[in-house]
Order: structure tokens, then sequence, then C-alpha cells
């Protein structure tokens, strides 16, 4: 329990931050599984389509600190390395 007003009011924003980055981290989540289905249908198109769309939720959460900036470039770069193995262009 909160010892001054101060600490109470910082107890209460803190609970409505952390159900803001819930929210954020579960939308970060969904749009790596949505390139990782895409990928996994083997559909070129969609799945570059979906990489795109993907990569501005990643980078907004990076930028909003939701991840740290080295975590997002991880996930681009497998995800990339993925969507881009489905056209034949891959790096040994």
């Amino acid at each position: 329990m909160a010892n001054t007003k101060q600490a109470a009011k910082r107890a209460k924003k803190s609970v409505k931050q952390r159900a803001a980055n819930v929210g954020m981290r579960s939308k970060l989540r969904t749009a790596v599984k949505k390139i990782q289905a895409a990928v996994a249908t083997g559909e070129g198109a969609g799945a570059q389509s979906a990489y795109q769309a993907g990569t501005s939720v990643i980078d907004a959460m990076a930028r909003k600190g939701i991840i740290h900036k080295n975590k997002a470039a991880r996930h681009k770069s497998r995800l990339a390395a993925r969507v881009k193995a489905l056209s034949g262009n891959a790096r040994p």
C-alpha cells in the first residue's frame, strides 16, 4: 500500500500504463505471427505484404520502448530472411 499521495498516484498510473503496454505487446506479437503464417503458406507476394505491414508495427513498438531496438532489428532480420527464402534469393 502506498504511504504518500504521490506514491498512490504513481501506483494508479503504473496500472494504466501496464495495461497499455500489454495491449501494444499483443499487437506486436500478432503482427509477427501474421508474417510467420504468411510465410508458412508459401505465397511470396502475401508474405512480402505481411512483412511490410509488420515491420512498421515492430518499428513503432521499438520507438515506444515496448521492445529494445536490437530486438526489433533481430525480429525484422529473421523475418526478412524467411520471406526472401520464398522467392529463392536467399543467401546460403
